[in-house]
């Protein structure tokens, strides 16, 4: 498929590029964290944590909300499945890396949603973005062969194990807190997810 950069038009439906920060600390702490030959994905650390952006980040991005920053790093080509939180979700870039990214507007009533309207967008390293609340999205893709790391900001909370059991409609699509998720058949995911992406499990390396 066609990768556009993140500087494309195309990418204002899905978020804007976060400026004004230095983000420099952030990314060479990110040298610190693991490249395993899967995905790796840790809600916060402290090594990113305690550095003095993220003061800066909850008071100029989040509104003087508590966030976490993590990251999630390792070597993936293909979509698997996309989810999407009630708030925006900061990526910063420490290596190249491609997000996959959908609208939710395009989920259908029964929950399904067609691959075929996901669009591919370049992150050079160095680059934060900010995914809007409606962006779906998954874990990164590699930008080469040297897989990605790619740190990532939340609200406080986000993807942390829920306190009780959901069904029913949208409700069932919630894996974490203030995670909701539809993943492919044939993206290797835990017993009980939604299945409901329609379409082929993109494949950045093929398509």
């Amino acid at each position: 498929m066609k990768i556009k950069k993140v500087t494309d038009e195309a990418f204002k439906a899905y978020g804007r590029i976060v400026e004004g920060i230095d983000f420099t600390e952030l990314i060479k702490a990110m040298e610190n964290t693991p490249l395993p030959d899967g995905v790796v994905y840790e809600p916060g650390v402290d090594l990113l944590e305690n550095l003095p952006v993220k003061k800066e980040l909850e008071t100029a991005v989040y509104g003087e909300l508590p966030i976490q920053i993590g990251y999630c790093n390792g070597h993936n080509y293909k979509l698997n499945a996309v989810e999407y939180h009630r708030s925006s979700e900061i990526n910063v870039a420490a290596t190249d890396l491609v997000l996959l990214l959908g609208k939710q507007q395009d989920i259908t009533k029964s929950f399904t949603y067609n691959t075929d309207l996901i669009e591919a967008f370049k992150v050079p390293k160095g680059t934060a973005v900010e995914l809007y609340a409606t962006t779906l999205h998954y874990a990164p893709c590699n930008a080469d062969e040297g897989g990605f790391k790619d740190v990532v900001v939340l609200p406080k909370g986000t993807n942390l194990p829920l306190d009780k059991e959901h069904k029913g409609g949208e409700d069932a699509l919630i894996t974490a807190k203030n995670k909701w998720l539809i993943g492919h058949e044939e993206g290797g995911l835990d017993a009980g997810a939604h299945i409901g992406l329609i379409g082929k499990n993109i494949d950045i390396s093929k398509d």
